[in-house]
């Protein structure tokens, strides 16, 4: 290799070594990016009726501060009070299930009673390891600093990109090759169309789940269905994982109230949860974009455990992404047009001939 070759390779190491020491930050412009393309589109359909592009802009960006402060003044005051009244109530609730335990340690046979002891045995630390596990919760809200000022570095690169996308692109563009910015452009247009198709799926995923999930909590007569619904819903922009985390609060709550309520509701989610693979997702993700099943489980566990809660939410972009770029750079430009030496020289000689023929012609 030559020395401007072996310079080359040495730059795009330390690159790639200077991208992951910041990789939380990249993380951020990445879902600024996937925000700003987002909104790109409300903008330019306010833009269609003859508004401005910063009067449409600032609409936007009204209304998404306004629906994000509504959702945290609608959701999170009842559950830090409901948390109270959960460590308050754990205990009786506990005392309830020991009282259980020894009621059928009289009537099961003995071959069970050890293992309902190491059950009674785990009653007994729960409530323990649950004062502990709120601790946490709230000391990690009382230190949440860089949580905040995160979030406000994530909304601020994302009205930069929002406002004028256009120079960001094409700096992105002039990273490649002159003859392969124009194939480029086509794969972040690609890119585009794929994020906003799934989320316009993903958020009509969102509110069937949150509504049916009220309309259940609601007939169970669990407390605080609204705030159940919407977490529901809230969380299953994270696949897989998501649904299993909402499923927690509303049964713990039940389970408080009634203990056949608690049962009642893990049914619930479960047949909501069979309806939205079989039929909901099926539906609404057909035309919007293509994931297999077992990629998409795999990105959620591979980027959570490399970058975190960031990679966790962030999963199924990336993964739209990278399949994008994989299919259309790699599978498209290379793979498909790779030959081998002796197919090219026969193709080679069968233009050679050809051409002679029509020169004699």
């Amino acid at each position: 290799m030559r020395f401007g070759q072996w310079l080359g390779v040495l730059a795009f190491i330390l690159s790639v070594y200077i991208l992951w020491q910041i990789n939380q930050i990249v993380l951020l412009v990445f879902g600024a990016v996937v925000l700003a393309t987002v909104l790109n589109r409300v903008v330019q359909l306010l833009q269609r009726t003859r508004m401005q592009r910063g009067i449409a802009v600032a609409l936007t960006i009204i209304f998404l501060l306004l629906l994000i402060v509504g959702f945290f003044a609608v959701v999170f005051p009842p559950i830090f009070a409901q948390g109270q009244k959960l460590v308050y109530l754990l205990p009786q609730s506990l005392q309830r299930v020991r009282l259980w335990f020894e009621w059928i340690q009289t009537v099961v046979p003995q071959q069970l009673v050890d293992n309902i002891r190491n059950l009674q045995g785990f009653t007994q630390n729960l409530q323990t390891w649950t004062t502990r596990l709120f601790g946490n919760f709230f000391a990690f809200f009382n230190n949440s600093l860089g949580i905040v000022l995160n979030f406000l570095l994530f909304l601020v690169v994302t009205i930069m990109f929002l406002v004028n996308p256009v120079p960001y692109r094409r700096v992105f563009v002039l990273a490649f090759p002159a003859f392969y910015r124009r194939r480029v452009e086509e794969i972040l247009s690609e890119c585009e169309r794929s994020l906003v198709g799934w989320i316009k799926g993903t958020l009509f995923d969102m509110l069937v789940i949150a509504v049916v999930s009220y309309i259940g909590l609601l007939i169970l007569q669990v407390p605080l269905p609204l705030v159940n619904a919407l977490l529901a819903g809230l969380l299953e922009f994270i696949p897989n994982v998501g649904p299993t985390l909402s499923l927690i609060p509303p049964a713990l709550l039940a389970f408080l109230d009634a203990p056949w309520k608690a049962v009642a509701v893990i049914i619930l989610y479960v047949v909501i949860q069979q309806f939205e693979s079989l039929v909901l997702v099926p539906m609404v993700m057909k035309q919007q974009v293509s994931l297999l099943p077992v990629f998409t489980i795999l990105s959620v566990v591979i980027f959570s455990s490399f970058f975190g809660f960031l990679g966790l939410f962030l999963a199924i972009p990336l993964l739209i992404v990278v399949q994008i770029w994989l299919k259309e750079a790699l599978v498209k430009d290379i793979l498909n047009q790779w030959q081998p030496k002796e197919e090219q020289g026969s193709r080679g000689a069968e233009e050679q001939g050809s051409r002679g023929a029509e020169e004699v012609i």
